[in-house]
C-alpha cells in the first residue's frame, strides 16, 4: 500500500499478519527488507507487522531538498502510517539506526500522542539526549565519551560536501561496509540520499539540545559488538524514559538483519507485557537493568 506524507511523498508500506501491530522502522542505508527475518519471526509468533520504507530509500518518493529530512517530518511520516495501518488502536514501534533517531523524536514529542503502546529501540538513540550525553564533564564519564566519539567518526565524514557522494557512488565504501558488517551493499541511491538525515539534523540537534521525555514502556536492546553506538550512548535516554527495560545482545550493528529471532523475541514480550499477559523472567531482568539506569541517570551501565 501507499501512503502520503504531509509534503506530498509517497511511502511504501508493507503489511503482513495478523496480531498486535508492530510497526518497524529501519536505518541508513536500508530499506524495509533490512527487517525481512524479525518480521518473519514476528508473524510466526502471531503478530501483525508494518514495514516501510522511509522517505528517500526503497520505493518511497525523494524530498526535493535537504529540508525535506528534517526529523520533524520524518515523525510526521511515522503518524502517518500509524493512521494508515491502524487507526482504532495504539501500535508497537520497533526501530533501528535512523529508524530509531527518529522514532525517539516523535515518542519524546507530539507527533505520537496516543496512538504507541511500546517502542523497541536498537543502536540509535535521541539525538537530544546524544548532545547531553557527549557533554558530559564528569570524569568518571569522560572515557565514555572519549569512546563514542572514535565510534562516531563517520558523522562528521558525511557531512563534508561531495566527497562521500563520491564514495559512495564508486562502490567503494559500499564495499568496506560490506566486507567488515556482513551485509549486502547498500543501494547507492539510498545510500546518498540518506547522507542529508546526517547533514540537516546533527547540526541542529546536537547543536541545541531539548528535554524530550517519554512515558512510554521502553525496550533498549544493546548488541554488544556495535562499531557505531555504544552501550553508554544507547542508555542515554534512562533519565528520560523511567518505564525502562535494557538487554545486551550478541552480535554487532546489524543484529536485525544477523539474529533476527534475537530481536523478534525480545519484541514479542514487550507486547506481550503491554497486552496484560505473563512477564516474560528476561523482560523482568530487563526492567531491574532499566530501573537501575533511570536511578543513576544512565551511569550504571550493568556490564
Amino acid at each position: 500500500m501507499t501512503v502520503r506524507t504531509g509534503d506530498g511523498l509517497s511511502l511504501a508500506v508493507q503489511v503482513r499478519g495478523e496480531g498486535p501491530t508492530v510497526v518497524a522502522v529501519h536505518g541508513y542505508p536500508d530499506d524495509h527488507h533490512v527487517w525481512d527475518g524479525v518480521a518473519d519471526a514476528l508473524v510466526g509468533s502471531g503478530h501483525r507487522v508494518v514495514t516501510y520504507d522511509v522517505r528517500g530509500a526503497g520505493a518511497s518518493g525523494v524530498p526535493g531538498d535537504r529540508a525535506g529530512y528534517d526529523l520533524e517530518l520524518l515523525a510526521a511520516d511515522l503518524r502517518a502510517v500509524c493512521d494508515a495501518v491502524s487507526p482504532a488502536e495504539p501500535v508497537h514501534l520497533l526501530a533501528h539506526d535512523w529508524g530509531a533517531i527518529q522514532t525517539w523524536h516523535a515518542v519524546t514529542g507530539d507527533a505520537l500522542t496516543g496512538r504507541v503502546a511500546s517502542f523497541t529501540s536498537i543502536s540509535g538513540p535521541c539525538l537530544d539526549h546524544v548532545a547531553r550525553f557527549l557533554g558530559r564533564r564528569a570524569r568518571r564519564d569522560l572515557p565514555a565519551v572519549a569512546r563514542q566519539m572514535l565510534h562516531s567518526w563517520y558523522t562528521v565524514f558525511f557531512r563534508i560536501p561531495v566527497l562521500p557522494e563520491l564514495l559512495i557512488r564508486s562502490g567503494l565504501l559500499g564495499r568496506i561496509v560490506a566486507r567488515s558488517e556482513r551485509i549486502a551493499p547498500p543501494d547507492p541511491a539510498d545510500a546518498v540520499h540518506g547522507l542529508e538525515l546526517y547533514r540537516r539534523n546533527l547540526p541542529r540537534r546536537l547543536g541545541n539540545p531539548q528535554i524530550r521525555r517519554t512515558d512510554l514502556p521502553v525496550q533498549i536492546l544493546c548488541p554488544r559488538r556495535d562499531a557505531y553506538v555504544g552501550t553508554d550512548m544507547a542508555v542515554s535516554a534512562a533519565p528520560f524514559a523511567p518505564d525502562l527495560r535494557v538487554r545486551h545482545l550478541p552480535g554487532g550493528h546489524w543484529v536485525v538483519r544477523h539474529r533476527p529471532d534475537e530481536v523478534a523475541g525480545p519484541v514479542a514480550e514487550l507486547v506481550a507485557e503491554t497486552t496484560g499477559d505473563t512477564v516474560a523472567p528476561g523482560l523482568e531482568r530487563a526492567r531491574t537493568l532499566g530501573s537501575a539506569l533511570v536511578a543513576t541517570g544512565g551511569r550504571a551501565l550493568g556490564r
